[in-house]
């Protein structure tokens, strides 16, 4: 897929599950539930063990689901993801190294920042999207919407925090997608292989997104 093919299925699903797990074999069986329950788009985070092989056999295999690097720290952690196939690079936090890095490698960069003197400098070294982190601790969907006064234009990603009880309102409040992690993926669910169960949450979050885009439409 191209960048602007890969922005705009971003955009499209408006989810984007965070895979942060103890083995390569729980990462390729979170990968293969969430896309299973309708959502084609997964973040493995680098903590995760062999989360660069994972990538590559993702990418391999599974031409129909978008798989980005997360918790992206240095450059050559970005590059051995791309090089591994990733369609984008995340990080919880901002470093314009990255940025720079991948819009030099015309690849898809979500950096993460917090405060408005980061959105802005993640926008201006040419950030895709903005992930905001950890947004449900700084104030949740209200501060979302504060941030969208004076960054109308930043395509913002709310990620920390996000719940079944919150998803909705960060979209109301003018988050693009939703960066969400153990509230869809959990531990257990992993431990005991409980496909179904995933399944179920990726159902109902995409719900949530579509009732949320739907009010704001009308």
């Amino acid at each position: 897929m191209t960048k602007a093919e890969i922005c705009a299925r971003i955009k499209e699903i408006g989810i984007i599950p965070a895979i942060r797990v103890f083995s390569e074999s729980e990462a390729l069986f979170a990968a293969g539930a969430v896309s299973g329950g309708g959502i084609p788009v997964v973040e493995i985070t680098t903590t995760t063990p062999g989360a660069v092989s994972v990538i590559a056999e993702l990418t391999r295999f599974s031409s129909d689901i978008i798989v980005g690097a997360g918790t992206v720290f240095d450059v050559e952690t970005a590059r051995a993801c791309l090089d591994s196939g990733a369609g984008f690079l995340t990080s919880t936090g901002l470093d314009l190294s990255v940025v720079e890095f991948a819009v030099k490698q015309d690849a898809v960069v979500l950096p993460g920042a917090l405060t408005p003197s980061e959105v802005m400098a993640a926008w201006k070294a040419g950030a895709d999207f903005v992930k905001i982190f950890p947004c449900s601790q700084m104030g949740g969907p209200g501060y979302i919407r504060a941030l969208r006064v004076p960054y109308p234009q930043i395509p913002l990603i709310a990620a920390g925090g996000v719940n079944q009880e919150n998803a909705g309102d960060f979209i109301l409040a003018g988050a693009v997608a939703l960066g969400i992690g153990q509230h869809l993926i959990h531990q257990n669910s992993i431990k005991l292989r409980q496909r179904e169960r995933i399944h179920e949450l990726a159902r109902r979050y995409k719900r949530i997104v579509s009732d949320a885009r739907n009010q704001l439409a009308k």
